[in-house]
């Protein structure tokens, strides 16, 4: 099999504009995120709809591809990618493009999922820590939790926290029953994208603001790879002042 990875960035964000362009520590996160994965797979792209980002990725002597600046989700922006530069490669890797600490190791976990010829669509979890804030963690809405089967297939994933623990305390919960935090890195079968994003959204996609729902509610599978590494995603520029700490902390 041959894999493409592909990293959606734009340059609008609400609370970050620009972000793919953002310094960190005299590269641009673009970059980061791209050094990261390239090793991993056959071809690394990065999909925009802005030229700046496309210069700059230029710059570093990377693949970049211009998008439309209509699309609605990172999936549907990976597709039309596919579409120009993909002929050739089995496995569509949608890669987060504000992830500068993705570990390779997480690349070839998702890889793995392939190996399975029935295997339609692959993301990764990570245990939540027994010893993990509750409140911070667990209840973070904005860190989607995923139940997995005992295929090792996701069964939902919410912003809300599932399963809930009857008959214990919320402090008693992380010790008692797994938890699995969703990091947001998918890979599909290239004739799977081009059924999925020619659905219609999805009445528990809409609720929840999570296209995967939109798979599971139209009979599609997600194979779930395990991963114990963290992955820090930057939404803001506070976010990006600890990620520089990071950096400089790893280097």
């Amino acid at each position: 099999m041959k894999f493409i990875g592909i990293i959606p960035a734009r340059y609008a964000s609400t609370r970050f504009p620009g972000k793919p362009l953002a310094d960190m520590a005299g590269k641009p996160m673009i970059q980061r995120v791209y050094e990261q994965v390239v090793d991993s797979v056959d071809k690394v792209c990065v999909a925009t709809d802005d030229e700046r980002i496309e210069a700059a990725v230029r710059a570093f002597g990377g693949n970049v591809v211009m998008t439309s600046d209509q699309h609605r989700s990172g999936t549907d922006r990976c597709f039309e990618a596919y579409q120009k530069v993909g002929e050739g490669f089995d496995i569509v890797i949608n890669i987060q493009g504000d992830e500068p600490f993705i570990h390779p190791e997480q690349i070839e976990t998702i890889k793995a999922c392939f190996t399975d010829d029935t295997v339609q669509i692959a993301t990764l979890v990570k245990p939540f820590a027994a010893d993990a804030d509750f409140e911070r963690d667990l209840f973070n809405p904005n860190s989607p939790k995923v139940v997995v089967n005992r295929k090792g297939e996701a069964m939902y994933f919410s912003r809300s926290v599932i399963p809930y623990v009857r008959g214990k305390q919320y402090t008693e919960w992380l010790a008692s029953q797994t938890f699995y935090k969703h990091i947001g890195m998918y890979a599909y079968r290239a004739d799977v994208l081009a059924e999925i994003t020619a659905l219609p959204q999805s009445p528990l996609e809409l609720a929840e603001s999570l296209e995967q729902l939109r798979w599971l509610e139209n009979g599609y599978k997600i194979k779930v790879g395990i991963t114990e590494q963290e992955t820090i995603g930057i939404d803001t520029p506070e976010d990006l002042a600890k990620a520089i700490k990071q950096l400089t902390v790893d280097n």
